[in-house]
């Protein structure tokens, strides 16, 4: 394995959308979604360890998922696992991290990607990511995997890239926010447009250096910690810098700033599994269009339905259409899948009613 190649493994958020089995205290990357025997954040380890040295794998979270991560994880060591001792948005993380990694080898390339994604096809992903790397090695390129739309999308943000080059890496014109409707199918119609999956490569230098241009004083925060990165002090020092880091995202932060961006059009399948319809699209179904996990079921007049429950527990269903059924412990939903959207508000009016211990 190539030992500048590093990785930072995303695993902070909540998942909101896919309560009651992702909580407050143990999301959706700790969970196995997909009934597959393992968790999505291990799933995503596996796939960046098939190219990416094991001890060059940081996971960057939230402190209160250190355990998690430790007893899901047991080839990680402690100090591996980057932690945020508050919620940020993703650019000083990604700083952070990118300044422990520097420290560490100053040759390093990177890639950020999310901990909750779905890839099946890790063999194009390897080769994906290594192509973006070469890039990063050779220049000081910004890159990005950006995903071929296969509808007009509007929960996803879009990179633009420049028409015209027969490169397999795109020169990226700008990155759009999520559209409304006509102007996700517009984006499609043009040809030059894929989502943005939140997956970037880049080598340390070329990313440190954008900080400095783009972002002095969050670079000037971090930068005051190089000496404490990798030793006993760190740990002193984020805990008394770090909440007065800008809550600021690394495509407002960098990417949007920076003239140097490409994109890789992926070879392979992706699914963000943001909500529990986008879990049911990935998953298989009988021929009514149920997709059941861990469940044992009995259906009649039952079509389009997520079934989810614990290991072997008996479902029985009659008379329901395009519902999403989840059980856990002390928990049942039961939810149209149209509305699904609506989960996090629901999450909130649960959490007024009953208190945080169901959320």
């Amino acid at each position: 394995m190539n030992k500048n190649y590093y990785a930072v493994l995303m695993a902070g958020g909540v998942g909101s959308r896919f309560w009651p089995v992702s909580t407050s205290s143990n999301p959706k990357q700790f969970h196995d979604m997909l009934g597959t025997g393992k968790t999505l954040i291990q799933k995503t380890f596996d796939r960046l360890n098939r190219f990416i040295p094991t001890e060059n794998i940081l996971i960057l979270t939230n402190e209160r998922y250190n355990d998690l991560v430790l007893e899901q994880l047991p080839m990680v060591k402690q100090e591996q696992v980057v932690l945020e001792p508050a919620m940020r948005n993703t650019a000083p993380c990604i700083l952070y991290a990118s300044l422990k990694i520097q420290k560490m080898n100053p040759n390093a390339v990177m890639i950020v990607a999310p901990s909750d994604h779905w890839i099946e096809d890790e063999a194009a992903f390897e080769k994906d990511v290594t192509a973006c790397f070469d890039k990063c090695e050779e220049e000081n390129a910004l890159c990005t995997l950006g995903i071929q739309p296969t509808f007009p999308n509007t929960g996803f943000g879009y990179i633009e890239f420049e028409k015209g080059s027969d490169e397999n890496l795109k020169k990226v014109s700008q990155f759009r926010e999520k559209p409304d409707y006509e102007t996700a199918k517009e984006f499609l119609a043009q040809g030059n447009f894929l989502w943005n999956a939140g997956i970037f490569m880049w080598s340390v230098e070329t990313i440190v250096e954008a900080f400095k241009q783009y972002q002095p004083s969050q670079y000037e925060l971090f930068g005051k910690g190089i000496s404490s990165y990798n030793t006993s002090e760190e740990r002193a020092f984020i805990q008394e810098n770090y909440a007065k880091a800008e809550n600021i995202s690394i495509d407002y932060a960098i990417l949007e700033q920076s003239k140097s961006i490409y994109t890789l059009p992926a070879t392979f399948d992706w699914n963000d599994l943001g909500t529990w319809g986008a879990l049911y699209d990935k998953l298989d179904k009988d021929e009514d269009g149920n997709a059941v996990v861990n469940a044992q079921v009995l259906l009649e007049d039952a079509k389009g339905n997520m079934i989810r429950t614990p290991k072997g527990k008996v479902v029985v269903v009659d008379g329901l259409e395009d519902y999403i059924i989840v059980d856990k412990e002390e928990v049942l939903l039961i939810y149209p899948k149209d509305k699904q959207q609506d989960i996090k508000k629901v999450l909130n009016q649960v959490k007024e009613k009953f208190g945080d211990q169901f959320a």
